[in-house]
């Protein structure tokens, strides 16, 4: 197991309600798991666990063997990176200097990053094809390129561990698609694991290997896409009736019906 959850609780402070109740996880190497549900569900608090930035009330959150809290931060970040929606749109620093920050991990503080460092940029850079905007200021950056910037920037740290926090939530359905690709394809060829928090059931359901859906801050189910994407357990979350289609190799889509409207269920 790369990381996961053991029975863990969790609330925050000054609220009513738990964020997570009894939440059990288990992420396998080399596998793409997308946490899914409706606002609130407590996705985005999972990945805070995993990352040491929140600490359970009750039970265990691991990262390869050991409690996440227990980490120090720049070790980890030589394991785990992150990817979110949000951060430098308003910074004026060049997409290089963006992604070179990945490598700081790897270089004693307030030193030059190396040759190698180097050139592990440009390889990041070449591999989201941002290669050509390096020198640009990232404000001039279209909301696609930013994020592949920002993953270039978790990619060039060598993670084992990537954990993506709605990283497509503001993108068009064409960057949307690229971006998820270029996940897989660098899961093609490293020894890569990810972790997936988004709103987007079929992308998940096209790009993950396996899906947890979260409702209340529990677990109503968890398995291959097409054992979470049913009516049942959709409606059972999102408290809406959904309509469940299969088309092919594109995956089961799930689409938001009307109330009293008939189930489509393949």
């Amino acid at each position: 197991m790369i990381c996961g959850l053991e029975r863990v609780s969790f609330r925050y402070h000054g609220r009513s309600a738990n964020a997570l109740t009894d939440v059990d996880l288990e992420v396998g190497e080399g596998t793409h798991v997308a946490l899914v549900g409706p606002n609130g569900a407590g996705k985005s608090t999972i990945l805070r666990l995993l990352t040491g930035v929140l600490t359970p009330d009750v039970g265990t959150a691991s990262v390869f063997g050991r409690q996440a809290q227990s980490w120090k931060r720049r070790d980890m970040a030589r394991q785990v990176a992150v990817v979110s929606q949000g951060g430098e749109a308003d910074v004026p620093i060049s997409v290089r200097e963006l992604v070179s920050m990945g490598r700081h991990p790897y270089v004693s503080p307030w030193s030059a990053l190396g040759r190698e460092d180097h050139a592990a940029v440009d390889a990041c850079l070449e591999s989201v094809d941002l290669a050509e905007l390096a020198a640009c200021d990232v404000r001039e950056l279209s909301g696609g390129e930013l994020q592949r910037a920002r993953l270039a920037r978790a990619l060039v740290q060598e993670p084992r561990l990537l954990l993506l926090d709605e990283p497509t939530a503001h993108l068009d359905l064409g960057h949307e698609a690229r971006f998820m690709e270029l996940v897989r394809q660098y899961m093609a060829t490293q020894a890569v694991t990810v972790v997936a928090v988004t709103h987007h059931l079929n992308v998940s359901a096209r790009f993950a290997d396996r899906m947890v859906l979260l409702a209340s801050g529990r677990v109503l189910k968890e398995g291959r896409p097409d054992e979470v994407l049913t009516p049942s357990f959709l409606e059972a979350a999102f408290d809406w009736p959904v309509d469940v289609v299969d088309l092919g190799n594109l995956g089961r889509h799930a689409i938001a019906g009307t109330r009293g409207s008939p189930r489509v269920e393949p």
